[in-house]
């Protein structure tokens, strides 16, 4: 059977609007109005950098999309399951993020970006710190994780916690990937009745279903990198010491770490940046074999803390940030 170039092309063009009509769906057909006109999908850190130093939007405007999406998406909808708590005070941090820019300037590399963090990561403030577990529902850290700190010190606006594998899947040989007694099951928002994977899952499927920019899991095996897989985002376990691990709940200290999960390798490479850092508290980051860490710079234009995140002046492509995170890793393990 002969088969024409105009067929061909055809074809590729039903096959494409095919692929994304089946993607897209799953997390958003029955959403409603709401994410219709939601127009942060995907958006990269650089580009909400340029938003708020252009002033198309404030952090308090990229804040109230975000949450609106959670609620459409994650309580309501296809009911994801990736937020496991809300933090009440993000439009009160996005708010101080406005006026900071308005009186100084930009506080660091992630100012006025949203983003989600495990629910294994302590945070002092109204948020609890449960691994997803029943048994500490209501507990409240003491001080914020080490990374938590260098979060805040970036600028960054944090949504909430992530639902995870209960204990982070350390509790039974039979345990259910994605699922905690808090948070219920995580569901892949690329198709519902299929497994996120890994106990970061809820952050995977936040990111993936564009419920915040960037977000944080940790990995003892598997635990960012599958899910990463699971829902077509770039996922880093950096090697053991690169990342501090004190105000994590812990599973075994000769793999545990904290990584960066996103939609880009440049996203990835800022937040891998600014998660980097020596830490008196961690042992492993004070090898002194560990690159050093780079300083969360403040009082800077958007475009010049993501050049200096990257370590690139102007050329920070997806190539160019690919071989700064390879690297930094090949360092970091030598």
């Amino acid at each position: 059977m002969k088969i024409s170039t105009a067929g061909v092309v055809f074809a590729c063009i039903l096959a494409t609007a095919a692929a994304v009509w089946f993607v897209e769906p799953a997390a958003i057909r029955s959403a409603g109005q709401t994410v219709r006109t939601f127009d942060l999908h995907e958006t990269t850190v650089r580009t909400l950098l340029q938003d708020q130093q252009s002033g198309r939007r404030t952090a308090r405007q990229i804040a109230e999309q975000y949450l609106s999406r959670i609620e459409a998406l994650d309580r309501r909808g296809p009911s994801l399951a990736a937020m496991i708590e809300l933090n009440p005070d993000a439009l009160a941090i996005a708010d101080a993020r406005d006026a900071e820019w308005r009186v100084s300037g930009m506080r660091g590399p992630l100012h006025g970006i949203p983003i989600v963090i495990k629910d294994n990561i302590d945070t002092a403030d109204h948020m609890t710190t449960t691994a997803g577990s029943l048994a500490l529902e209501g507990s409240i850290a003491a001080r914020d994780a080490f990374i938590v700190d260098r979060l805040r010190a970036a600028g960054a606006v944090i949504l909430g916690k992530s639902n995870m594998s209960e204990w982070a899947n350390f509790r039974s040989p039979h345990s259910t990937s994605g699922w905690s007694g808090r948070g219920g099951l995580v569901r892949n928002p690329y198709a519902l009745d299929r497994s996120a994977c890994g106990s970061s899952s809820g952050t995977a499927a936040a990111i993936a279903a564009s419920l915040a920019t960037i977000g944080v899991g940790t990995e003892t095996d598997g635990s960012i990198i599958c899910p990463s897989a699971a829902t077509a985002l770039v996922g880093i376990k950096p090697t053991v010491g690169l990342v501090s691990r004190s105000g994590i709940v812990p599973i075994a200290h000769s793999q545990d770490t904290a990584g960066p999960m996103a939609r880009t390798v440049e996203d990835a490479a800022i937040l891998l940046e600014v998660l980097a850092a020596v830490d008196e508290q961690d042992r492993a980051t004070m090898d002194p074999s560990r690159p050093p860490p780079s300083p969360i710079v403040p009082r800077s234009t958007p475009m010049a803390c993501v050049e200096r995140a990257l370590g690139s002046r102007g050329r920070s492509s997806s190539a160019t940030a690919t071989r700064q995170i390879r690297s930094r890793m090949r360092r970091s393990s030598e």
